[in-house]
């Protein structure tokens, strides 16, 4: 049944049997018109009445499976139906468009990737029609702004990028094909972006998802059903003791000085070689780091290389892009976004990271991050565990894996190096509390920047970014979220295996792949209760 639900879902959504390595139906474009997706819809529903059929007289490994499959079924079915994401997000068709997996993964030749590129191109113009007749207007401003943002960063990476990519393509059809299909695309792409331009003068602040559908958020997507009030309380015990931490820090770092003063320090020390060359410098040392302190198990050969951010996809500082499950020995691509040109001189300097800040976003999208925790759920078992990965899982792991390294000693106890975890820290505490209060308590998205610069002690672009992904990302949360819960999974199990190290812990806990992290916890422990 799962299996049959895997074929099923890359045959609704071809862009993402694609990104898993099923290249079968490259070129395609997921339907989001309205009957598609209602259609979509009734087949999930159809596929969790089954499953829920299926309870009693499973085996634990089927038993587990199953309890995933529905977690999945039940996300997909909470956005779709609960929030009506596609009427509301300009996300939902700006990811549609997006057409990094025939530019930059090598999985097949050059040629073969630029007809699917072509194809994909000349199918954009259903996407656009598609947001431009689902959206509901008016539309919440930061929403708006992410879509323009994104969509004026894909015009010029069509125009100028693609034809580099594919210049050395000796095939004249298929260039000239090329060229028309760019053309379209963008065409499409300019129409979209000038629709939702036109929306800024209705744009509203109309983002909160509210305290009873962000409980359900939690549950659908996570198997969370720690009531509001408890999750603030731990997300502001998080903060106060990374604050606390950070104070003692900086008392030693420049006595008498602020935190706000100490933080500057740290990030003012950028990397003399730009943060690229350094990344790859501190990705090669992770990787060692990692292997000499028996961390974890790396499961393979694979590497992680670092490029700058392509211009739509630079609405986050940073990211990874990890080929699926089913491509064989193609590298991870590690992007970091320039500042937006458009900011002031001091806002763009601001926001490159110091280069102990950049270390230890390095740890936390490579190694042993995501990068590692990838390679580890490309191993898993079974094909559904490979594919479908939460995001407290994933998100919650990278950010653990922070704190984790600088405990193993990285950098040697350099004072500066724990500044710079910290600050890391600090941010995703910010995000919880700032997912909880834009979403639930009426925080508006001017407060939520306050408090990513006095409490994240992040720089006002930084801040403004994080605090509008926090409108139409509600469950960025799950960062800090899904640290605690791992943590203190790790504190209980050693506790239970007196004889284990943390390499048995993380292998086994990695070997799960992503599920709704309750689940592991239950198949580690025998138990889900008492996650935070």
């Amino acid at each position: 049944m799962s299996e049959r639900y895997l074929e099923r879902s890359f045959a609704h959504d071809p862009g993402f049997a694609a990104l898993q390595g099923r290249h079968e139906r490259d070129g395609q474009i997921v339907d989001l018109s309205s009957p598609a997706i209602a259609s979509w819809a009734a087949e999930l529903a159809r596929f969790r009445a089954e499953a829920q059929q299926l309870e009693g007289g499973l085996d634990p490994e089927r038993g587990f499976e199953r309890e995933a499959l529905l977690a999945n079924v039940d996300a997909a079915l909470f956005w779709s139906e609960r929030v009506q994401e596609h009427r509301r997000s300009p996300l939902v068709y700006t990811n549609a468009l997006d057409p990094m997996v025939y530019l930059t993964r090598a999985y097949a030749p050059l040629a073969q990737r630029m007809s699917a590129f072509s194809k994909h191109a000349r199918a954009m113009p259903q996407v656009v029609a598609a947001m431009k007749k689902n959206l509901v207007l008016p539309l919440p401003r930061s929403f708006v702004e992410v879509g323009v943002q994104i969509l004026a960063g894909l015009v010029p990476y069509l125009q100028r990028d693609v034809p580099a990519i594919f210049a050395s393509v000796d095939d004249r059809a298929a260039q000239s094909e090329l060229r028309a299909a760019i053309a379209v695309g963008v065409a499409a792409v300019e129409d979209g972006k000038s629709w939702l331009e036109a929306q800024r003068a209705h744009a509203n602040e109309s983002f909160a998802l509210g305290p009873s559908l962000f409980r359900e958020l939690l549950w659908a997507t996570e198997r969370i059903d720690t009531p509001l009030a408890e999750l603030k309380a731990a997300g502001q015990s998080d903060l106060a003791r990374n604050l606390a931490a950070l104070r003692e820090r900086c008392a030693q770092l420049l006595p008498g000085g602020s935190l706000a003063q100490c933080a500057a320090l740290i990030m003012e020390d950028k990397p003399a070689a730009g943060p690229l060359v350094t990344a790859r410098e501190q990705v090669a040392m992770l990787r060692d780091f990692v292997v000499e302190h028996e961390l974890a198990s790396i499961p393979g050969s694979e590497e992680a290389h670092v490029e700058e951010a392509p211009p739509f996809k630079r609405w986050n500082q940073a990211f990874i892009e990890i080929p699926g499950p089913y491509e064989r020995n193609l590298p991870a691509v590690y992007y970091i976004a320039p500042p937006d040109p458009s900011w002031s001189a001091a806002e763009r300097e601001a926001y490159v990271p110091g280069r102990f800040d950049l270390m230890f976003i390095s740890v936390h999208e490579v190694w042993p991050g995501h990068f590692l925790q990838f390679l580890h759920a490309n191993r898993a078992p079974r094909p559904f565990a490979r594919v479908f990965v939460g995001y407290a899982f994933a998100e919650g792991w990278a950010h653990y894996t922070e704190e984790l390294v600088w405990e193993a000693g990285l950098s040697g106890g350099d004072v500066r190096a724990h500044v710079g975890q910290l600050l890391n820290a600090l941010l995703r505490n910010v995000r919880f509390l700032s997912a909880l209060g834009l979403h639930t308590e009426g925080m508006s998205i001017t407060e939520s920047e306050r408090m990513f610069q006095e409490h994240a002690l992040t720089d006002p672009a930084n801040a403004r970014q994080q605090a509008a992904r926090g409108t139409f990302d509600p469950a960025y949360l799950n960062y800090t979220l899904g640290k605690l819960v791992i943590r203190k999974l790790r504190s209980d199990w050693l506790a239970a295996h007196p004889g284990g190290s943390l390499r048995d812990f993380h292998d086994r806990f990695l070997s799960f792949g992503g599920p709704p992290l309750p689940l592991v916890r239950k198949a580690m422990l025998g138990r889900a209760d008492g996650a935070l």
